[in-house]
């Protein structure tokens, strides 16, 4: 691994954070003959992975999007079978992670899961709290549009109350009242399964972060493919609305 490493990325070309939108599991089964619930079965593997390098590679924070705010509009048998994935794969991998050093963090209104999902999440958020090497957060019955509306409520809340004058209201004061208020933005996306949106996702953290779509399902995506997207955001120019050549300069 570190010489996939040295050849390929520099340190200060490394994302910060990444978050990925793990897509695909349910067309990987069907090219199988398979039922989609063996898609998220086998999509476990692509997660490890995912964790694996990015604590080879040093980035501190993973986002993985895992359950949406729509995801419940899905047939009742496979909600049902990826809550009860879910609850398994607490279970069987968060000593692993508490043992590497990773915190476990969730985004998303966890209240509306089931109990038997809420239980082993809330232990293992308990085990992994003090842990410093990296973040793994978890995007659970998350949407995007609705971390918003939540924040504009709550910022309206404090205006109403007379505690917020509304001329303070600035992004940084916006920033503090959603899910990632203690996560850093994100600066590399990750799609798999070569469809080419962003699916209510993190729209506020993703603003200025270097998109990258591949057409690998996500229960086929390795170590190698999690490459191919490092080495395509250390070629990328990030400008932030300023020009090639103020970047050169500073």
């Amino acid at each position: 691994m570190n010489q996939i490493i040295t050849d390929t990325t520099h340190p200060s070309s490394l994302p910060e954070h990444v978050a990925i939108i793990m897509d695909g599991n349910g067309r990987w089964a069907k090219k199988q003959g398979l039922d989609r619930s063996f898609g998220h079965q086998n999509a476990v593997k692509s997660v490890r992975e995912a964790i694996e390098i990015c604590g080879d590679l040093g980035i501190p924070y993973l986002t993985l999007f895992a359950f949406s705010t729509e995801n419940w509009n899905r047939p009742k048998r496979e909600v049902s079978f990826l809550m009860k994935l879910l609850a398994r794969t607490i279970n069987s991998e968060i000593r692993e992670l508490y043992e590497k050093g990773i915190r476990l963090s969730v985004i998303g209104e966890i209240e509306a899961l089931p109990d038997y999902v809420k239980t082993p999440l809330n232990k293992a958020l308990e085990l992994t709290k003090n842990n410093t090497k990296a973040t793994l957060i978890i995007a659970l019955n998350y949407g995007s549009q609705a971390e918003i509306l939540r924040a504009v409520r709550q910022i309206s809340e404090e205006v109403k109350s007379g505690k917020l004058d509304p001329k303070d209201i600035d992004n940084r004061l916006f920033e503090q009242n959603l899910y990632t208020q203690d996560i850093p933005p994100v600066d590399l996306m990750i799609r798999t399964s070569g469809e080419c949106r962003i699916s209510n996702f993190l729209l506020w953290q993703i603003a200025y972060s270097e998109l990258y779509f591949t057409d690998v399902l996500w229960p086929d995506f390795r170590k190698e493919h999690f490459m191919e997207a490092i080495r395509s955001y250390a070629e990328r120019e990030r400008r932030y609305g300023k020009t090639g050549e103020q970047i050169k300069t500073e």
